[in-house]
């Protein structure tokens, strides 16, 4: 089996990569990265030390892939995953150039190589307006979905793959459906077998987190290098709410797919924590001064930011019955992982993380 990871020294691209190798030797892995965000140059000894082959490139080019042999699969990981992204000052180039039209030359090179090709798209396809307009329960310490729903796809368990998709929600959340559509073409009329998921927030060791993505790692390395943190917008409650799915949970479903790809071909599915898995900022914040011992200042910011939703929280009910899969990490033992990560890589994180 031969794979091809673009955005392969990432957090997500790596942590495939490493999971795959580790189960399967023989297998050749070819992990495509440009390394333009910070941090991503440390998984290049990680991945060659264990026999995988990094190629440094960029999907916006297609001449990057006219000297990459044919494979098997395709893992299309690669983005510029912030949602902030050409909303606040700058324009959306490197945005579109990469979440949409880089997209496009992985696909081509998917129908040069007839290789399978599966798509990590994103929760954020899903209009901001519609679900800021849910019927949701303020709680002690989180916001909550209600039941009782005007719009479909939506009840408490989460967002499900049928919900609403008319609206804003934002240039990254755009390119990724928009990209989507375009496989879906491809699929039909080139005969390429895709596959779609469409991840919650994705954390775990390796990320490295900012303000506008990488939540999870953000607020725990924040307490561990004991540096300010703000809850930001909804009157400063920290009421805002996630699933987060560990990447290796991620990793056994990509795993599952992969080896069981005519019964999924051509499928979008939903892939999150769950409400088992998630978490507001207040609580977060709790687990984060138990895990790692230190207590932080967090500052109050009443204005929401552009783009931020109140919850999301994914329906798994679509992937779980088809496949069996469903998350196993919860969020304590997330943080402490990322802890434990945080704490065995001092050096090298502190001047990206604190």
């Amino acid at each position: 089996m031969k794979i091809l990871i673009t955005g392969g020294a990432g957090f997500v691209g790596s942590s495939l990569a490493l999971e795959l190798k580790s189960n399967y030797p023989a297998y050749h892995i070819i992990c495509l990265d440009n390394l333009r965000r910070k941090g991503s140059e440390l998984n290049v000894s990680r991945l060659t030390k264990k026999g995988i082959e990094f190629v440094h490139g960029d999907i916006r080019n297609k001449e990057d892939f006219d000297t990459l042999p044919d494979v098997d699969f395709v893992l299309e990981a690669s983005a510029e995953p912030s949602v902030l992204a050409g909303l606040s000052g700058g324009t959306p180039d490197y945005l579109m150039n990469t979440n949409l039209f880089g997209t496009v030359n992985c696909l081509n090179y998917a129908v040069r190589s007839k290789a399978a090709f599966i798509f990590l798209s994103t929760s954020r396809v899903y209009p901001i307006k519609t679900i800021e307009t849910l019927n949701f329960e303020e709680e002690a310490t989180r916001f909550a979905l209600s039941n009782a729903q005007k719009v479909t796809g939506v009840s408490d368990k989460g967002i499900a793959e049928n919900f609403p998709l008319e609206g804003a929600r934002s240039l990254y959340g755009t390119t990724k459906l928009a990209s989507e559509l375009i496989i879906q073409e491809y699929n039909e009329f080139y005969g390429l077998k895709t596959i779609t998921n469409r991840c919650g927030v994705l954390t775990g060791p390796w990320q490295m987190g900012k303000v506008d993505q990488g939540v999870m790692v953000l607020w725990i390395a924040k307490h561990y290098f004991e540096k300010k943190l703000s809850f930001i917008g909804y009157e400063g409650s920290g009421k805002q709410t996630r699933d987060m799915l560990h990447v290796k949970d991620l990793y056994r479903l990509i795993d599952w797919q992969m080896h069981n790809l005519d019964e999924v071909n051509g499928e979008t599915y939903n892939v999150g924590g769950g409400v088992e898995v998630s978490t507001s900022l207040q609580e977060l914040t709790k687990i984060c001064q138990e895990v790692t011992g230190k207590s932080i200042p967090i500052d109050k910011v009443l204005e929401n930011r552009p783009a931020d939703i109140k919850l999301y929280v994914t329906d798994n009910s679509k992937v779980t019955e088809k496949t069996g899969w469903k998350p196993e990490i919860g969020i304590k033992q997330i943080v402490e992982e990322i802890t434990e990560w945080i704490a065995a890589n001092e050096d090298d994180l502190r001047p990206i993380l604190s």
